[in-house]
């Protein structure tokens, strides 16, 4: 009787254009934005400007190639392979010149070959170097017919069932190097994913081979508890909960989109952060439970201290920049029951987010987000006028202190407040997350450093005052 074998663990590792090595790492970036540039230039009268574009980037390309790839077989196809993309490239660029029209899915087209070459020069170098592999170009992956207006997690559940085929229809003993690219998605890929479809690409490959970890390769060692280039007594985290990366993704730390983490965490799989140029680092696990490793085991990072220690602190402190405050007054002519539902009718009409918001029942304060042009900006206030007496306040940011033990913290507000009187950081609002492990307050920009480093200090570290940063 033979014993039923269980099939080794699969981690999924997606890395972005910063994670490949210098020079790779600065072609890729430029590839990006050199496309998107190619992509307008095709509609200006009588210019040639993107097959310059195409052509420099092939020449970059096959450089690169020939620096990283030494077998000579290995290096024709790539030669081969290059060369084929971008005159596919020409190609379509010329149609698109010729009827006029650059559409949004035009534009991931043509994003995508950058990416293309890059994944199947990575692949080159794995077989290169004695590892066997395969270049996984996910432009066809989607074949059915989906309502752009009703995307739902109907579409990404179709998604991972169907990279979960195109994987596992490969050689079991090859290493996959997949692009993010995903095809022709409904809508746009740009519009209807966003610029981290690399991420959410790797969290649905993950999600569909049922992998043990994915794990985001970056050029930071993981997530600290602050920015360790404004704060140098930030300490790494070991692990952290959904809920806190969400809360400090939305607040400033490039940590991983929420809606690519919710992918994996639902399917209890762990996402690990790591630095591409320390690989021997943990880096930062964000765990399915917290406190709890997919395989067993409950790490403690070292700005947590168990409940028998003393007093609880917060896991993190981040800080959001050029955030511009809203208040409106309202003038009381319109009933005070519908004096919100049309303050945030306007803010929707014009697509304003709002990141903060404090409320009575006449008046309502906002952090709105930087991501606003001044004209939509200045427009949706006119209208808000109607309402009511409006101000606008910009060069303001928005400090949060996120962790999950601070829901039975008492106290940490009165220690977080009581840190910027100490230091004379005035605060301009004040908000509270309905998840109760996130405060943040808005301070003048100039301030917004100092805040930072006492916050992180008093409610992080929980430093005596005597140890905190005197600046």
């Amino acid at each position: 009787m033979t014993a039923a074998t269980t099939p080794p663990p699969v981690v999924v590792q997606k890395f972005g254009g910063t994670s490949v090595g210098s020079a790779e790492r600065m072609m890729n970036v430029v590839s990006i934005v050199k496309l998107l540039e190619a992509a307008d230039d095709i509609l200006l009268p009588n210019s040639t400007m993107y097959l310059e574009i195409v052509d420099k980037l092939e020449s970059n390309h096959l450089k690169a190639a020939r620096e990283a790839v030494k077998g000579a077989e290995v290096l024709a196809d790539l030669e081969k392979f290059i060369a084929s993309e971008c005159q596919r490239l020409r190609s379509f660029m010329s149609a698109a010149e010729i009827i006029d029209e650059i559409s949004p899915r035009s534009r991931d087209v043509i994003i995508s070959f950058g990416e293309k070459l890059s994944a199947r020069i990575f692949s080159a170098v794995l077989t290169d170097q004695g590892v066997k592999s395969s270049f996984v170009n996910l432009d066809k992956v989607v074949q059915r017919q989906f309502d752009p207006k009703a995307i739902d997690q109907t579409f990404y559940t179709y998604l991972s069932e169907r990279l979960a085929e195109t994987i596992k229809a490969l050689d079991p003993e090859s290493v996959p190097v997949v692009t993010g690219y995903l095809g022709p998605v409904p809508g746009s890929l740009l519009v209807t994913i966003g610029r981290g479809y690399t991420d959410l690409t790797a969290a649905l490959i993950a999600v569909g081979i049922g992998a043990s970890e994915l794990q985001i390769w970056k050029e930071v060692d993981g997530i600290f508890t602050a920015d360790p280039r404004k704060v140098p007594s930030a300490r790494l985290l070991s692990s952290i909960s959904p809920d806190e990366a969400a809360e400090m993704t939305y607040y400033g730390s490039e940590v991983i989109h929420p809606f690519t983490m919710e992918q994996v965490i639902r399917a209890r799989i762990p996402i690990r952060i790591k630095n591409t140029f320390r690989p021997a680092g943990d880096g930062t696990l964000i765990l399915p439970k917290p406190g709890r490793l997919h395989g067993g085991g409950t790490p403690l990072s070292p700005a947590r201290r168990p409940p028998d220690e003393g007093p609880r602190s917060a896991t993190a402190v981040t800080i959001k920049d050029s955030v511009i405050i809203v208040n409106v007054h309202s003038n009381r002519k319109s009933v005070s029951h519908g004096f919100l539902a049309k303050i945030f009718s306007v803010l929707d009409r014009f697509g304003i987010v709002v990141d903060l918001i404090s409320t009575s029942e006449v008046h309502v304060s906002m952090a709105i987000s930087p991501n606003i042009a001044e004209s939509k900006l200045e427009a949706a206030l006119e209208e808000l006028r109607h309402y009511g007496s409006v101000d606008s306040q910009g060069d303001m940011a928005i400090v949060s202190l996120v962790g999950r033990e601070m829901r039975d913290s008492v106290g940490i507000a009165s220690r977080m407040f009581g840190v910027l009187a100490c230091k004379n950081v005035n605060i301009e609002m004040i908000s509270q997350g309905a998840s109760e492990i996130n405060i943040s307050c808005v301070v003048e920009a100039s301030k917004a450093e100092v805040a930072l480093r006492a916050i992180h200090d008093a409610c992080v570290l929980l430093l005596p005052n005597d140890k905190q940063d005197s600046a």
